[in-house]
């Protein structure tokens, strides 16, 4: 009997076992290798990019609320902020080029004015969902949208030819030149067998060949260990994929910049949770996006103030 402990930290949702929730998509293994030649493509020689973008968001729920129009029962509700950025890291040096806050005030089966605050205005959004779970959802959905938007700005201002690393799955961004997206939990098991045998038994730096996922929104992906702790079968492990409609041969050429680089970007056990995962520039940039969400006791205590019915207080300064 052997025991191994996973090195994320368990208040993070776990990287694997794959399977967990959704079942096996159809896959076409031959995209870059014959399937019954299938083995662990080693990392190459070939030099890293010198500039990576990476596009990630946040979200905090900043309060629950109830919501009372006078003709029925009051209705819950979540205050909340999310954000989206952008930032490009090259050697010795990174920087954000493009980020976006949003306050929101999220409820289902009601209509609501924006909410004015001294930390900013609270602008209504109806969740699609009753309760709030589905305001929860309906905030994860915002975020998305806003990740979009930061991404379309992220591509069109990177250096050409930069490789732009979307925390996530691609979704709607699918269609961003050159964009790759990074799933760093494992929900979905995409391979099985002796293509899964391949996936488990990674070694550092090295990845999987490259397969493609068909349906509505095909899209090439793979599978690339990144350099850290020992750990569970799929510790270390993330996933890219980029746009189905890309050729082979140029899905191929990113998984090949993605192994070359990425390795040297990942994360470490004692500066994040998430290591070797969250990327460095990611975990830098999700601070950052933090930061300009502002300090949660004010911003609670600005809600407070304005749902008492107050003018917003003087001495706090939106929050940017």
């Amino acid at each position: 009997m052997r025991l191994t402990i996973d090195p994320w930290d368990p208040a993070y949702l776990a990287p694997g076992p794959e399977g967990a929730e959704l079942a096996r998509p159809e896959v076409l293994l031959d995209t870059e290798t014959a399937p019954g030649a299938w083995r662990a493509v080693p990392g190459r020689a070939s030099a890293p990019d010198d500039t990576v973008v990476v596009v990630d968001g946040v979200r905090r729920v900043e309060a629950r609320v109830w919501l009372d129009d006078g003709t029925g029962t009051p209705v819950g509700g979540l205050c909340a902020s999310w954000a989206a950025g952008a930032a490009a890291c090259g050697p010795g040096r990174a920087a954000v080029v493009a980020a976006s806050v949003v306050r929101g005030l999220v409820a289902a089966g009601i209509s609501a004015p924006a909410l004015a605050t001294s930390a900013g205005v609270f602008g209504f959004h109806a969740a699609n969902r009753p309760g709030l779970e589905g305001a929860s959802i309906t905030i994860q959905d915002r975020m998305a949208d806003l990740e979009a938007e930061v991404s379309t700005l992220a591509v069109r201002d990177a250096a050409p030819g930069a490789l732009v690393v979307l925390d996530g799955p691609l979704r709607e961004r699918r269609h961003l030149p050159g964009a790759v997206g990074l799933v760093k939990t494992h929900r979905v098991a995409y391979l099985e067998g002796p293509a899964g045998q391949v996936l488990v038994g990674l070694g550092a730096g090295e990845r999987t060949p490259v397969f493609t996922v068909v349906g509505r929104a095909p899209r090439h992906t793979w599978y690339l260990r990144l350099p850290g702790p020992p750990g569970g079968p799929m510790s270390g492990i993330v996933r890219l994929e980029c746009d189905g409609s890309l050729g082979a041969e140029s899905a191929v050429a990113l998984a090949e910049r993605t192994a070359s680089t990425l390795p040297r970007l990942a994360s470490v056990p004692h500066k994040d949770p998430r290591a070797p995962q969250n990327l460095v520039p990611i975990a830098g940039l999700e601070r950052e996006l933090r930061r300009r969400l502002g300090d949660a006791r004010v911003v609670l205590r600005a809600l407070r103030h304005a749902a008492a019915g107050a003018a917003p207080q003087r001495g706090l300064s939106p929050l940017r």
